[in-house]
């Protein structure tokens, strides 16, 4: 969807969101993230739009010190008791954000952006996200993009209209200085996803994966 959107329209569609239902996402780390991340020494990360804060307590329970950013508060209550839960409380700093409007501080070993996709983004916002979140990664550190490449193959009339990049549209939107980053992932992955009645489908996801040239500060 593009268009403008008045100023706080972020936080009160994903407090909508999440006020809903008592749980949204199942409590598991996105698969992309686990694949991706899982043999990397752990540092400082940040994750941008962690939601209900699966990712960021994964990320935790490996030794990881995250800074997690959501625009909704009710998403960061609940993440924030998910990680009092897991015992990792102490290693993750909830931050509320609407990343079009303000980002958090800071570089990092590690940036995460799981499928920052919103109905109420404006025209440009997210390519403006992602170029600050490539501008917080510390030199030798990994930044991790991934997105979906479409709806769901049993979509017929998607709810929105909504253009979903494709990996090289990103990498361009990132304007990243030539000779700085290495490309290390660049793939579509596509996964099986039942419809909400229960029919079969599948969906595709974009994953992108470069790390800043530069000595890392942590372990390799």
């Amino acid at each position: 969807m593009t268009g403008t959107f008045p100023a706080g329209a972020a936080q009160e569609y994903w407090e909508a969101f999440y006020q809903a239902e008592e749980r949204r996402w199942k409590g598991t780390p996105n698969p992309l993230l686990v694949r991706e991340i899982g043999a990397l020494a752990p540092g400082t990360a940040l994750d941008l739009g962690c939601a209900e804060g699966a990712d960021a307590v994964w990320l935790a329970r490996r030794g990881w010190r995250v800074t997690a950013a959501d625009v909704s508060p009710t998403a960061l209550r609940r993440a924030a008791a998910h990680a009092v839960a897991a015992g990792v409380a102490d290693r993750v700093e909830w931050v509320c954000h609407d990343l079009s409007r303000s980002f958090p501080a800071g570089s990092f070993d590690l940036v995460s952006a799981q499928f920052l996709h919103s109905p109420v983004a404006a025209r440009g916002e997210r390519e403006a996200i992602l170029g600050r979140a490539a501008a917080a990664v510390a030199p030798g550190g990994t930044l991790l993009i991934a997105g979906h490449a479409g709806w769901p193959s049993w979509v017929d009339e998607p709810p929105f209209p909504y253009h979903f990049p494709t990996t090289s549209e990103v990498l361009d939107s990132l304007r990243l200085e030539p000779g700085r980053w290495q490309l290390e992932v660049e793939e579509v992955v596509e996964r099986e996803l039942a419809s909400p009645d229960g029919r079969p489908g599948r969906r595709e996801d974009n994953v992108l994966r470069l790390r800043r040239v530069g000595q890392p500060p942590y372990g390799s």
